[in-house]
């Protein structure tokens, strides 16, 4: 497909989202893989439906985000509407009250939707509202929220962004790596924790029973709760700073020598990435100014390697990426496709190549197995 066909299809297949957002009477979400182009759809959506004096909120997960929506405007031709428009964060969204929009645009909004930033919708009068977001939240009780608050209007899979040439095809290679004897041996103390406090639960639903007794929704062991959660927590430290995920990685840049997005579980883990391959630490730890300083030299090619926690997930484009690793899980679908979805380059000439590295045997493997369960092109080495 050539670079006008794409921009062609991707416009034509936007609006058509768009579209039948308008006709479920613009209350409604555009659900759509990483790369559709769902923030050109937030701007349109804006620059098609906000009258002259009618006030607009874009709801964002970042201040990163904040600043470049201001760019996506720019962009597209619409700058003059951020007068009317505020960006906020939803960190700051809920304090709002009695206010009326006439238009309300929330994005990734699945990180819009606990019980403290939906009060926004609660404490406020909106006229309009389009919700953005690659995958339906996993939870049960955030997906059906979203579905009553904005029905589905359009959904499409990050496959078919794939068949429709929206975005790079891709390849993902799953690769297992062993733990040292002593992280064994802490992985193995944390997972007899896990499942003895489970026993003492409930085994059929210890998750939502630990949940409800240390909420103190009903009566139970929270002796119990703290011993689940905390071994939930310290098998999945084990497993996010094994040493031979450095090694691994190590052997993937020294075999593709093109420009790498590394992605690990844990800020400390990624300065430890960054330090032993040479490249850039980047995530919530670096000030802003420090961050688009790190953005700025990989993008320039002065430094090949970048290195990430979550900072990159949301919203932010970088280019150029020849391979893509990802060094750390978690049990959620959704991370796993926006952290592709930043991989992947829109040229059909060349592939994506993502490696998932993570430890066999463990929860971490399952972890995986949920991640990648909808996605093709998936191969385990």
């Amino acid at each position: 497909m050539t670079p006008s066909n794409l921009i062609a299809t991707k416009d034509r297949e936007q609006k058509k989202a768009l579209n039948l957002w308008y006709k479920s009477g613009c209350k409604g979400s555009i659900i759509a893989g990483t790369g559709f182009g769902k923030s050109r759809c937030a701007v349109l959506a804006f620059g098609k439906l906000l009258k002259p004096g009618e006030k607009g909120i874009l709801l964002v997960p970042t201040t990163q985000l904040q600043d470049q929506f201001k760019l996506e405007f720019a962009k597209w031709g619409y700058e003059s509407l951020l007068d009317q428009i505020d960006i906020v964060c939803y960190q700051s969204a809920h304090k709002l009250k009695d206010e009326h929009y006439a238009l309300v645009v929330c994005d990734e909004v699945h990180l819009g939707l606990s019980p403290v930033y939906r009060e926004f919708f609660s404490n406020n009068k909106y006229d309009k509202l389009l919700c953005l977001t690659a995958t339906l939240p996993e939870e049960d009780e955030y997906r059906e929220l979203l579905i009553n608050l904005a029905p589905i209007a359009y959904r499409i899979t990050l496959d078919e962004c794939v068949n429709l040439g929206l975005v790079a095809p891709y390849e993902v290679y799953c690769i297992p790596v062993k733990l040292t004897d002593e992280e064994q041996a802490n992985y193995n103390k944390a997972n007899k924790s896990f499942v003895h406090a489970k026993y003492r639960l409930g085994q059929f639903d210890a998750f939502n029973t630990a949940q409800a007794v240390l909420a103190n929704k009903i009566d139970g062991d929270k002796a119990a709760a703290v011993l689940f959660y905390r071994a939930i927590r310290e098998r999945k430290e084990v497993v996010q700073h094994a040493e031979s995920k450095i090694a691994e990685a190590k052997k993937l840049v020294d075999k593709y020598k093109g420009k790498t997005l590394i992605f690990s579980g844990t800020n400390s883990f990624t300065n430890d990435m960054a330090e032993a391959l040479g490249g850039l630490a980047y995530h919530s730890g670096k000030t802003k100014k420090k961050r688009e300083a790190i953005l700025k030299e990989f993008k320039s090619n002065a430094n090949r390697i970048l290195c990430s926690t979550k900072a990159l997930n949301q919203g932010f484009d970088v280019p150029d990426s020849e391979i893509g690793i990802i060094a750390g899980l978690d049990s959620k679908a959704l991370p796993m496709i926006q952290r592709i979805g930043r991989l992947l380059r829109l040229s059909e000439d060349k592939v994506g190549k993502i490696f998932i590295l993570y430890v066999k045997d463990s929860q971490e493997e399952k972890w995986l197995t949920n991640a990648v369960k909808d996605l093709n092109n998936v191969q385990w080495i």
